[in-house]
């Protein structure tokens, strides 16, 4: 029998977790590893209250991230001399290989949902 695209199809259901190098335990979303995505990977993110990213950066990999719940900080900037202050419903684009750091110094746990691409971006 012939496998046809359609048998690519997968469902994540919640309650999946991993740690990622952040040090953050994300909801795990799909992604090459749990769907066999080739170019796109999405998981949640909840921040609790005072936590903090380390710095860092996606090599040519663009990031969008939408805060679903609460608010953030996020520095980003090569010496982190930008700060946008994010809301429930705002989303952020990050360029591939822009260093950056998300940063809940709020009184209150926040979550993301945050989309990468899987793919290096052409420089």
């Amino acid at each position: 029998m012939t496998e046809s695209k359609a048998d690519g199809v997968k469902v994540v259901s919640p309650g999946g977790t991993y740690t990622g190098q952040q040090g953050f335990t994300y909801g795990a979303g799909a992604s090459k590893e749990t769907v066999g995505a080739g170019s796109i990977c999405m998981n949640v993110l909840p921040m609790p209250s005072g936590a903090r990213a380390k710095v860092h950066y996606h090599d040519r990999i663009e990031t969008i991230a939408y805060m679903l719940e609460g608010e953030c900080d996020v520095y980003y900037g090569d010496q982190l001399e930008h700060k946008v202050h994010l809301l429930k419903g705002d989303q952020i684009f990050i360029p591939g290989d822009v260093p950056h750091a998300p940063c809940n110094d709020g009184d209150q746990p926040c979550t993301w949902l945050v989309v990468h691409s899987s793919e290096l971006v052409p420089t």
